[in-house]
């Protein structure tokens, strides 16, 4: 039995079919993790979240931030973009049915056998591995509820942008929420910069989450997707980046837990602008 932790595919369905192919992934045998933002960007969304979801219960993904955001369109708390490539999956049949998989969906997975934790984006650099997982947790029992549209209609803001324990309500599960899905670069204060996309900042007060000297996680085994313009490329000890841009004209990543082997297939079907 392998594992194979996916990358960002975001509705590259045709690649993904050929990555598995690649990889020889029998669903009997092996298992399949997700960085999260399945849907969003590519052309075939609604295409991957059926395929994903059906697949075995071993299947882990983790919930990313365009996949907050198709659940936060389809309850109303935002709008559809003209950029947004989730029409399909608003129109579908089994909207309902897919939408309440999605939300069901974890913030961090942690694997004590292997020793792995996936998430998304990665860890908060002042948390560690225990009260990520509580927080995470926070998150999760929220968007199960009956109070998730609540939930999604106070999601979207970039304040407050530095952790405290004593935050409270929407302000604490929106920073917990922002920590694991749209975090890249940190401040020397602890506060997250959102916004800043590239592979590296100009700003000399500015660090990769991952980078952060006093990071609480260094000894644990972290893998992440989000960061396209890494490329895949993390020099921090213990870190995977995965998310290696297929949607932008690149190529989708498998990473084998058990010989932490990477296996990419290019993109085929389309290209767009570069993100940077």
């Amino acid at each position: 039995m392998a594992t194979y932790v996916i990358g960002d595919v975001q509705g590259c369905f045709p690649e993904l079919q050929q990555l598995l192919n690649k990889i020889d992934y029998q669903p009997t045998r092996d298992a399949l993790w997700f960085t999260g933002d399945l849907v969003n960007r590519g052309p075939q969304s609604l295409e991957t979240l059926r395929f994903i979801k059906q697949l075995p219960a071993s299947t882990v993904c983790v919930m990313g931030n365009h996949d907050f955001a198709l659940l936060a369109i389809a309850a109303k708390a935002i709008a559809l973009r003209k950029q947004d490539l989730l029409q399909a999956i608003l129109d579908a049949e089994d909207r309902v049915e897919l939408l309440t998989w999605l939300r069901h969906r974890p913030l961090l997975h942690y694997d004590p056998k292997s020793g792995f934790t996936l998430s998304h984006a990665g860890i908060y650099p002042a948390w560690d591995l225990t009260q990520a997982r509580l927080l995470a947790t926070e998150v999760e029992i929220v968007l199960r509820s009956s109070e998730y549209v609540d939930f999604l209609q106070h999601l979207y803001g970039d304040e407050p942008n530095v952790w405290n324990d004593n935050l409270t309500g929407w302000d604490r599960l929106r920073f917990i929420c922002n920590a694991f899905t749209r975090m890249r670069f940190v401040s020397a204060q602890g506060e997250l910069i959102l916004h800043v996309k590239t592979s590296s900042s100009q700003h000399s007060h500015l660090l990769p989450w991952f980078a952060v000297p006093t990071r609480r996680t260094q000894q644990d085994k972290i893998l992440f997707g989000h960061w396209a313009a890494l490329q895949g490329k993390c020099e921090s000890p213990n870190v995977y980046a995965l998310d290696t841009g297929c949607v932008w004209g690149n190529c989708l990543t498998a990473f084998c837990l058990e010989n932490q082997q990477r296996t990419v297939v290019a993109c085929q079907s389309y290209r767009k602008p570069d993100p940077l």
